[in-house]
């Protein structure tokens, strides 16, 4: 034990002696929290509106109302034929074109039906299929209060158009802010990104300054060494995770409702699996490069098909089946269901024995694979 004991205050000297590694390790991470959780929003706003008015009606200037007063759209400007937008469009200075043909108001009383043209920039299909929603909405929102306005009339009595009135209630983010459901999802990311890398790196730089050998001729055993190497990463993410909480809290008051300590006892076996694998890329490479490349390589996957920024039930199915292969899958689940719904130990209990069953199975692998000759 004293051994074991030994390494790890050698590794923290040698850490904190690192003065070009620590704002790595401890101011870099936090700016991206900070940064990421603001910029990485699936959220469409700001969007270039345009329109073409043909009927000049109160009830074009009043659909056109509805437009200006959403957070979304900016009115760019109106338009006089549909040519002329068209090529603001191609230049790029229009998102969406709306064109209110002539009569629409009488055929709008009248009838009770009409039709409106809406071109939409699409060389973003998210963004315009996002895009459509809002223009749906907002016409239908003007459709049921204009249609609330008219009455039909039959022979002998009026009668009223009766409007179908929805009231929805949003569960675990009752404010709909996008920050609620990034901002556990990018901790996460922080965390699996800063303990795989420095882990994976940890051991190869010792084969690159020679002091590898050395330490192997010494009458440290393995478990000991592995073990010496590793503790000190394994802490940091714990400090990382705990920092980028309070933040969390703190700046984007981001709710935690279930128990803190959950989350910290899953995290202590994610993070045992991490560093399992960037042990294991350490013993496969000769250098820090070629570590990092590796490490990068498999993160950007792990990233990709987590369910963090696409929802894993959007993907094939071939696609969602490697997603079980996939540990920052379980790890955004776990925090996003403790944090935000309140979750309790039965609930992610399956998460756990996943994330500690692949963890005994990729740091049995890389133990082995790690070569000790004394």
């Amino acid at each position: 034990m004293k051994t074991i004991l030994f390494i790890i205050q050698k590794e923290f000297k040698q850490i904190f002696r690192n003065k070009s590694m620590l704002p790595i390790i401890f101011i870099l991470p936090l700016l991206q929290l900070v940064i990421l959780s603001n910029a990485a929003s699936f959220e469409v706003k700001n969007i270039k509106f345009s329109f073409i008015d043909h009927d000049h009606s109160t009830a074009s200037r009043e659909l056109i109302r509805k437009f200006q007063a959403s957070d979304y759209f900016n009115i760019i400007s109106e338009f006089s034929s549909k040519k002329q937008a068209n090529l603001q469009m191609q230049k790029g200075e229009v998102d969406v074109i709306l064109e209110i043909p002539i009569y629409f108001e009488r055929d709008l009383i009248k009838q009770q039906n009409t039709n409106l043209s809406v071109s939409i920039n699409a060389i973003d299909g998210a963004a315009a299929g996002i895009t459509n929603v809002y223009i749906t909405q907002i016409i239908l929102g003007f459709n049921q209060a204009i249609q609330t306005k008219l009455q039909t009339y039959s022979p002998g009595n009026v009668e009223q158009l009766q409007n179908i009135v929805t009231i929805p209630s949003f569960w675990y983010n009752k404010t709909l802010n996008y920050k609620t459901f990034m901002v556990p999802g990018i901790l996460v990311l922080l965390v699996t990104m800063l303990s795989l890398f420095l882990s994976s790196m940890n051991i190869v730089r010792e084969k690159e300054v020679g002091t590898l050998e050395q330490i192997n001729v010494t009458p440290i055993k393995k478990h000991q060494f592995i073990i010496g190497k590793l503790f000190p990463f394994w802490v940091l993410g714990l400090v990382i995770l705990s920092v980028g909480l309070i933040i969390s809290k703190v700046i984007f008051n981001v709710p935690i409702l279930g128990n803190i300590f959950l989350i910290y006892g899953f995290t202590s076996i994610y993070l045992i699996l991490i560093l399992g694998i960037g042990l294991f890329i350490s013993n496969h490479t000769e250098t820090q490069q070629q570590a990092m490349f590796i490490a990068w390589f498999f993160t950007v996957i792990f990233i990709l098909m987590s369910g963090l920024f696409t929802p894993i039930e959007s993907m094939p199915t071939w696609a969602q089946n490697l997603t079980y292969f996939n540990p920052i899958r379980y790890f955004v689940e776990v925090i996003r269901m403790v944090m935000l719904k309140g979750a309790g130990f039965n609930d992610i209990k399956i998460q756990i024995g996943i994330i500690a069953f692949y963890a005994f199975v990729i740091n049995g692998f890389a133990v082995w694979s790690y070569k000790k000759t004394n």
